[in-house]
């Protein structure tokens, strides 16, 4: 991913935002025009993408529900997260280590003293309960337990780990525990959860996890919900600049033995607790195409091809019989592929010469081809020099191409929202004369994948790069939406990034989840909008999109409003015999920086109504809003 800064757009006429005028600010009447016998491509439902990488909390911290950081002790636990408990000899030892680089490890030559490792701050609920594990190597005679305290330490739970249900080769054993968090004073309260142990000998820690009694293979409940709610079409993973470092095979086997690394491209640490084989299990749920990235930066073709087989490729294979041995006979069948990300960009690792990406991206879609000829492939594409010679050399090694971009915050509340469909309609143009001046591309139709796009700027209120959104935000990830409708015959997918946390639609405390404002206008348009767009003609400041469902019986009209001035918009819709009624979607705010936070009443929200009146004698638009209008066609 990276930052653009947007210094200039040139204003591109089109036939949908026609009669911009000086005087829109302030005009009481608004007149749209619709002409229903001018009928776009249907719109992708893809258009709906979203985007999770390996980055700050979006999958550790807002996706899993692991509570514990650094669980597998990548550094020694007298660092941060973890603090020692009692004076026993300690060391950081590579020698028998469990997972990683070392594991925790202490001769006890007293029997009375009470040592192991302790996390603060970690947010529990009252009357929750919570499940996890230790993975541990004991003396004879020698006692284990978690201990969770509250307050001062006078409040606490405590759970003897006395039963072993699973034992590894080297003698490490796996102790489960649960326990209800009923010793809290509050509705939430923060508290310190430790390993301990006592008695005299060596003792050997692996792993310790901690999560919600409610989790959902892993992954946060209250998360998943409001992505089931968002009901994006398609999820692209694991990166982004992520995946330019990132050894796939680091995230399958036994999750507790996978190795944490430093996180190649971000702050923190990579768990591997999060391979994908949980991302499958995490698109299963949410009943959502996957869409992969492969390593182009440090990777070769070889390891991507076995990532291939290892998702695709029959339990006779080896990589999959691999999978089946991790618990999935039957194959994945994934069919979007992203050959690589932005290796154009000096801040990617491997990132490289446009010529030498031509290259080595020809080389992966034939050895992809080659192994599965059914799959779709996504190639790095960047507007300007770099597309104009990808375009050229892969043309025929390519489905469709990638486009990012990010905008940031402009002062004035209209040109900070119409730098997103400006963005949109810049690189739909682009490809257009491209597709006109370029012979390598007659006779091909290779749309592009806009695989991250939206708006990044501010503080990191919610861990790394974990920008807060508003309602102006919201009003322009709807503009960037109805500028993807109007450019339907070329624009395949968009993928919002990055859906948790970070840049993304939704945050989460430790928890608690809510949908930001731009999360919101993805959800209405997803599950409102409809899939044949029409010919719009509107007045600016204000964008308005209309399109029937695809069975012709409802047309949807969508206004944006980013102005403070409540409005009276009137729809000529008069090739459509509609009904004088209908449904009314309303996203508002009198405040262009009202936002929701997880851990406060959600301010900003999609409100539902029923009206009743034509759309063509006039219906009220609130100042700083989204409005969606469904009505149905007579026939």
């Amino acid at each position: 991913m990276k930052l653009l800064r947007i210094t200039a757009l040139a204003l591109i006429a089109v036939s949908s935002l026609a009669l911009a005028t000086s005087a829109s600010y302030a005009q009481d009447r608004v007149d749209v025009s619709i002409d229903a016998n001018a009928k776009g491509e249907p719109i992708s439902p893809f258009i709906y993408g979203q985007f999770i990488e390996h980055l700050g909390r979006c999958i550790y911290g807002g996706i899993w529900s692991e509570m514990l950081q650094d669980r597998k002790f990548y550094d020694a636990p007298a660092m941060h997260p973890w603090e020692l408990v009692g004076a026993t000899e300690f060391k950081h030892d590579p020698d028998g280590k469990f997972v990683g680089k070392a594991s925790p490890h202490w001769k006890s030559a007293n029997a009375d003293e009470i040592f192991g490792v302790e996390q603060s701050n970690i947010a529990f609920v009252k009357d929750k309960k919570y499940v996890g594990y230790v993975w541990m190597k004991l003396a004879e005679g020698q006692t284990s337990w978690v201990r969770v305290a509250f307050g001062a330490g006078d409040r606490v739970i405590e759970v003897p780990l006395e039963k072993a249900t699973e034992t590894a080769d080297d003698g490490y054993a796996k102790y489960p525990f649960e326990f209800v968090a009923d010793k809290l004073n509050d509705a939430k309260e923060f508290g310190a959860f430790s390993v301990r142990f006592q008695g005299v000998g060596e003792t050997r820690l692996g792993t310790v996890s901690l999560m919600p009694g409610d989790n959902i293979n892993g992954m946060r409940a209250d998360t998943l919900a409001l992505l089931k709610e968002l009901n994006s079409p398609i999820y692209r993973w694991p990166g982004g600049n992520f995946v330019s470092g990132y050894d796939w095979k680091d995230g399958i086997g036994p999750r507790d033995r996978r190795p944490p690394r430093k996180n190649p491209a971000w702050q923190g640490i990579e768990h591997n607790d999060f391979g994908i084989d949980e991302f499958m299990v995490f698109c299963a749920y949410l009943n959502t195409e996957p869409d992969v990235a492969v390593n182009t930066g440090s990777g070769q073709v070889d390891s991507a091809i076995e990532e291939l087989e290892y998702v695709n490729g029959a339990a006779t294979t080896k990589w999959g019989r691999a999978r089946a041995e991790n618990g999935r006979e039957e194959p994945y069948g994934v069919k979007y592929w992203c050959i690589g990300n932005e290796m154009f960009g000096d801040w990617q690792i491997g990132h490289m010469a446009t010529d030498k990406y031509a290259l080595k991206n020809n080389e992966f879609v034939d050895a992809f081809r080659k192994f599965d000829p059914n799959v779709t492939l996504v190639s790095v594409g960047a507007v300007g020099a770099w597309d104009e010679l990808i375009m050229r050399q892969c043309a025929d090694h390519m489905d469709w191409i990638s486009e990012h971009f990010y905008v940031q915050e402009r002062p004035d509340l209209v040109a900070h929202v119409e730098q997103v469909p400006n963005s949109i309609r810049r690189i739909a143009n682009a490809h257009r004369k491209y597709r006109k001046e370029f012979p390598e591309l007659q006779g091909k139709d290779i749309r592009i994948a806009m695989d991250e796009w939206n708006f990044w700027y501010g503080p990191h209120v919610f861990g790394e790069l974990g920008t807060r959104y508003f309602l102006k935000d919201g009003l322009g990830i709807a503009e960037g939406l109805h500028e993807y409708y109007r450019n339907s015959d070329i624009f395949v997918m968009a993928n919002y990034a990055q859906t948790v946390n970070v840049i993304g639609c939704i945050k989460t405390s430790q928890t608690s989840a809510q949908f930001e404002t731009t999360g919101l206008v993805l959800k209405l348009y997803r599950n409102e909008y409809g899939e044949i767009p029409l010919k719009v003609e509107a007045p600016r400041p204000y964008d308005v999109a209309a399109a029937t469902t695809a069975d012709g019986k409802t047309l949807t009209v969508a206004v944006v409003n980013p102005t403070e001035k409540a409005l009276v918009f009137h729809f000529d819709a008069s090739a459509l015999k509609l009904a004088d009624a209908g449904k009314k979607f309303e996203i508002a705010d009198s405040d262009p920086r009202a936002f929701n936070d997880p851990d406060a009443p959600q301010r900003v929200d999609i409100v539902p109504s029923e009206f009743k009146g034509a759309l063509k004698d006039g219906v009220e638009i609130k100042p700083l809003s989204v409005t969606l209008f469904k009505v149905d066609i007579l026939e």
